[in-house]
């Protein structure tokens, strides 16, 4: 029976250090050391053994099984170690290679446009409101000189939520209610910038929703040449310094006298050109005087405070200085066109 016991150690100890595979291990443990293995049937004819003889071979058979066993568990640990080293080859990373850039946001263009003509307008003491996209048709007409049924409402066709209630068409409402909520009693230097909506068919110059910036001054001895001047100084800041101005009469409910604003060609300095139309002129916004009317419904005394009001198209101003001739771009989401604009 000693004989077979070290036999069986010899066989699984040569047997264990040519396999390979964690499977063909577990496989001789259970030959082995399982129970129905090898060694538990040689044990099974220890009754035949004197009492001198059992210690002996029970002694013997435990050392076999402890050799048997440790020499499974070194080779678990050999056969694992290479594993995991050729896995750790084949999932090698190249931690010299550079890593995938990461793609930095930046602000659109027309956010951007608009802090530039807020900046420049906060500078001259102007300040900046807000006021809701969903209007009452009191603020977004009668309130600025256009009652019920007046032809001008013809030139903003719009988009009526109820009979009262519209998206409104542009963001003089938002200068109604400034002077409203003044009752009459302080002057008002204000300008407000956001979306504005417009029954209108797409095109390369002309969208549904757009933005739009206007302003609105407000106090004693105000007078046309003082928009002017403001204008001169807008101008010049956000073209070039070598623009010029002109004025030409036109025609707002709101505003008397109204007039309509034409900068030089910067394509052509002037001189004409397909941008300008031949004229050397480019039209970027309208103003003109507070309409007493106007002024009177807000709360104040036409005979005692006077006020200009301008108004712009963002999207315009940008398509200008920028070069951008579809007014779609701005709104398609298109990142070849948008980072272009991007500032750090």
């Amino acid at each position: 029976m000693k004989e077979k016991l070290e036999a069986i150690r010899n066989e699984a100890i040569e047997k264990i250090q040519s396999v390979d595979e964690i499977k063909k291990l577990q496989k001789l443990k259970v030959t082995y050391l399982g129970k129905k293995g090898s060694i538990t049937s040689v044990l099974r004819g220890m009754g035949k053994l004197t009492k001198e003889e059992r210690p002996v071979i029970g002694k013997l058979a435990n050392k076999v099984q402890e050799t048997i066993a440790q020499s499974i568990q070194e080779k678990q640990a050999i056969i694992e170690q290479k594993a995991m080293d050729k896995q750790l080859q084949e999932e090698a990373i190249d931690v010299t290679l550079p890593g995938r850039p990461i793609q930095v946001g930046g602000s659109h263009l027309l956010t951007n446009i608009v802090h530039e003509i807020e900046d420049l307008f906060i500078g001259m003491g102007f300040e900046v409101k807000e006021g809701p996209q969903v209007e009452t048709d009191y603020y977004n007409f009668e309130a600025l000189n256009l009652p019920k049924n007046h032809p001008a409402r013809d030139m903003q066709d719009s988009f009526y939520i109820t009979n009262e209630l519209l998206l409104r068409t542009h963001t003089s409402p938002v200068q109604a209610r400034t002077m409203r909520s003044y009752k009459g009693e302080k002057p008002v230097k204000m300008i407000c910038p956001g979306v504005v909506y417009r029954r209108d068919s797409d095109d390369a110059t002309h969208s549904h929703q757009f933005n739009q910036i206007e302003g609105l001054y407000v106090d004693k001895d105000v007078r046309m040449s003082d928009l002017k001047g403001m204008l001169n100084i807008f101008a010049k800041k956000m073209f070039g310094e070598d623009r010029e101005i002109r004025l030409r009469p036109s025609f707002f409910p709101f505003t008397e006298p109204s007039v309509e604003m034409d900068i030089s060609c910067k394509v052509c300095s002037g001189k004409g050109c397909s941008v300008c139309k031949k004229t050397g002129w480019i039209e970027i916004l309208g103003g003109g005087m507070v309409h007493p009317h106007v002024l009177e419904m807000a709360g104040y005394e036409p005979n005692v405070y006077t006020g200009f009001a301008f108004g712009m198209g963002t999207d315009r101003i940008a398509m200008l200085k920028y070069g951008v001739n579809d007014i779609r771009q701005f709104y398609m989401n298109d990142k070849r066109f948008i980072t272009q604009y991007h500032q750090a």
